[in-house]
């Protein structure tokens, strides 16, 4: 089992029930397959860097998991399938990786934050 985590652009045209129904399908689709969520993280609407589709918003979601190896490519042909996806990355994460996102989750710090003027 491999970590993974995953960032989808979701289309900005979807509702509210959508999406979710769209981060359940996703969700879904990682434990029918042997994987397992480690955290989710649904941003909602941001600008885009450059228009995608002539679209310069989407709705951003991110979802760390960890899964076999084989799964990967059937994650991708699912995503690429779906029409409400804009844009997607999946990258694996090394163990160092997965520290540093089990510390930011606990609100430990982690070295990288801003220093704030009192």
């Amino acid at each position: 089992m491999n970590n993974y985590e995953l960032m989808v652009i979701f289309t900005p045209v979807l509702s509210d029930d959508e999406f979710k129904n769209a981060q359940k399908k996703y969700t879904s689709l990682v434990t029918e397959n042997g994987g397992q969520i480690v955290a989710e993280n649904p941003w909602g609407l941001k600008s885009l860097a450059y228009p995608i589709q002539k679209k310069t918003t989407g709705l951003y979601w991110v979802v760390e998991f960890t899964a076999p190896s084989d799964f990967n490519e059937k994650l991708k042909i699912q995503l690429l399938r779906d029409e409400s996806v804009l844009r997607h990355l999946a990258t694996k994460l090394d163990k160092y990786a997965v520290e540093y996102n089990a510390k930011k989750r606990s609100g430990v710090p982690t070295g990288t934050e801003k220093a704030t003027e009192v």
